[in-house]
């Protein structure tokens, strides 16, 4: 039998947060200093988020990527910097592991602004089967794990606004962090199931 969690049980929980710091690089200069600290870490956490779409036949590009170490995040404003080289190589780097969950939209999304392809990438959904969890959302994982609730209340928020509100921020950091502290939990004190 897996691990699970219900909806009714996590609305019970108490709400996440992240108190490390969190980093908004809006300016193409900022970005090479970012790149450079977060090449110092094995790995690291990631995510993306993208402005809505409420209409048909209309798409956005990748507006925030957000890479995360347990004490700092960095939020990439991609709809300002576009997508520069550095950010780039470390995407593609073989050097810094990448955790994040649900990958392939990312990618997916991600390849509208690069012809490199992501290296070292790691899905918690591939990840945390082998842990006997059945549940493969985020806020599930999570709460299995740490008996917490991440917030979901920005999700569908505007992402290309010209000001991130802190709640934004807060949101989005957690979501690569989250990725970053349930992989190394699992690498850590995780106990395999064994297959039969």
């Amino acid at each position: 039998m897996g691990l699970e969690i219900s909806k009714e049980k996590i609305r019970e929980l108490p709400i996440e947060t992240f108190d490390g710091e969190i980093i908004v690089i809006d300016r193409v200069e900022d970005v090479a200093n970012a790149v450079d600290y977060l090449k110092q870490f094995e790995v690291i956490g990631f995510d993306t988020e993208t402005k809505p779409v409420f209409r048909k036949n209309v798409w956005h590009k990748v507006a925030l990527m957000q890479l995360s170490t347990m004490d700092k995040c960095f939020l990439f404003r991609l709809n300002r910097i576009k997508y520069p080289d550095e950010l780039d190589e470390l995407i593609c780097s073989k050097d810094v592991v990448k955790v994040g969950l649900s990958l392939r939209d990312d990618f997916a999304a991600l390849r509208k602004r690069s012809d490199c392809s992501p290296l070292n990438f790691r899905d918690l959904q591939n990840i945390v089967q082998d842990y006997g969890i059945k549940d493969l959302s985020l806020q599930k994982i999570y709460a299995i794990l740490f008996n917490k609730k991440i917030a979901k209340n920005q999700r569908l928020s505007n992402w290309e606004a010209d000001t991130l509100k802190e709640s934004q921020q807060m949101y989005a950091a957690i979501d690569a962090w989250a990725c970053l502290k349930i992989y190394n939990h699992l690498i850590n004190n995780g106990i395999k199931k064994t297959k039969k």
